[in-house]
C-alpha cells in the first residue's frame, strides 16, 4: 500500500508549515499579520505620497514608487496563504494554484533585482552627469527600464515554473515550508531533478551576478565622480540618497543569497523557514523605512501631505 501511494501522482499539495508545534501558530499569525500590515501601509503609503506630491516627480521617485508597489505585490503573493495555513486545519492547495503562486513569487522577486539595478544606474547618472540627467533619464527611458525589469522577471519565473511542474509529483504531497518554494516541491518528484537544480543555480546565479555587478559598476562611477569634487563643495545632493539605496540592495540580496545559495540549504528546514520569512515579509516591510528616514524630501512631502489632509 505504501509503495502504491508513492507512485500515485498528486492533484493537491499540503503546506505543513508548523503543524508539528501547534502552540506557535496563533502567536506567529499575530506577528506575521502585524508585519504584513506594516508592510502594506508603508509601501502603499509611499506610492500614494509620491504620486500625489509635486516635489517628488523625478526619475528617482518614479523608481521608488514602483519598488514600493512591487514589494506590496511580492509579499501579498505569500502572506494570505500563510495566514490561512496558520489558522485552518486543512492546508491543501491544488497543483495549479501552487504553480500560480510560485510563478508570481519568483517573478516579483526577480523583477526587484533588476529594478534595484536600474535605480543604481539612475543614481550614477544623477551624480556623474547632473546637467544631462533629466535628458538621459527621460520618462520614456524610465518606463523602458521598469518594463524591462518586469519582462525579465516574468521570463525567468516562467522557465522555473515550467520545468518544475512538468515533472510528475507523487504522494505524499506534503511541503515542509511556509509557502510553495521550488526546492520542497522538487522533493516530491521521483524523477531526475538535476536539470531543475542546475537551472536554479545557473539562472538564479546569473540574475544575481548581472544585477549585483550592475550595482557595483554604478557605484564605482559614483565614487569616482564624488572623489573629483573638492572638499569645499562637499558631496552632491543626490549622493545622500545612495546610502539608502545601497542599504536596501544589501539587505535584499543578502537574504536571497542566504536562502538560495548558502551551503547545504536543503539540509536545515528550520533555518530555511527563518530566511524565507525574512526574504518575503521583513525585507519588504523595511524598504519604506530605509528610503524615507534618511530622505528629507520624502519627510517634507509627508508633512505637507498630512497637513493638507
Amino acid at each position: 500500500m505504501a509503495e502504491e501511494n508513492q507512485t500515485k501522482q498528486v492533484t493537491e499539495l499540503t503546506l505543513v508549515g508548523l503543524r508539528d508545534n501547534p502552540r506557535l501558530q496563533a502567536p506567529l499569525f499575530i506577528l506575521f499579520l502585524l508585519i504584513y500590515f506594516t508592510m502594506l501601509v508603508g509601501n502603499l503609503g509611499m506610492v500614494v505620497l509620491i504620486s500625489s506630491s509635486a516635489q517628488l516627480q523625478s526619475p528617482m521617485y518614479f523608481f521608488l514608487s514602483n519598488l514600493s508597489l512591487l514589494d506590496a505585490c511580492y509579499s501579498s503573493v505569500v502572506a494570505p496563504r500563510t495566514f490561512m495555513n496558520l489558522l485552518m486545519e486543512k492546508k491543501t492547495i491544488s497543483v495549479i494554484a501552487c504553480a500560480t503562486q510560485l510563478y508570481f513569487f519568483i517573478a516579483f522577486g526577480t523583477t526587484e533585482c533588476f529594478l534595484l539595478a536600474a535605480m543604481a544606474y539612475d543614481r550614477s547618472m544623477a551624480i556623474c552627469k547632473p546637467l544631462l540627467y533629466l535628458s538621459i533619464m527621460s520618462h520614456w527611458v524610465c518606463m523602458l527600464l521598469v518594463a524591462s525589469s518586469y519582462v525579465l522577471g516574468l521570463l525567468h519565473s516562467w522557465v522555473h515554473t515550467e520545468f518544475t511542474f512538468s515533472l510528475p509529483l507523487y504522494q505524499p504531497g506534503n511541503i515542509n515550508h511556509f509557502y510553495y518554494e521550488i526546492t520542497p516541491v522538487l522533493a516530491l518528484s521521483c524523477s531526475d531533478t538535476c536539470v531543475n537544480r542546475y537551472l536554479i543555480l545557473g539562472l538564479g546565479g546569473l540574475v544575481e551576478m548581472v544585477t549585483i555587478s550592475a550595482v557595483l559598476v554604478s557605484y564605482t562611477f559614483i565614487l569616482a565622480a564624488v572623489s573629483r569634487i573638492s572638499s569645499a563643495q562637499g558631496c552632491p545632493k543626490p549622493f545622500s540618497t545612495c546610502t539608502s539605496h545601497l542599504a536596501g540592495v544589501t539587505i535584499f540580496h543578502s537574504s536571497i543569497l542566504a536562502l538560495s545559495f548558502r551551503p547545504g540549504s536543503g539540509s536545515s528546514l528550520s533555518t530555511d523557514k527563518v530566511f524565507a520569512v525574512l526574504y518575503s515579509l521583513v525585507v519588504p516591510m523595511l524598504n519604506p523605512l530605509i528610503y524615507s528616514l534618511r530622505n528629507r524630501e520624502v519627510k517634507r512631502a509627508l508633512r505637507n501631505f498630512v497637513r493638507w489632509k
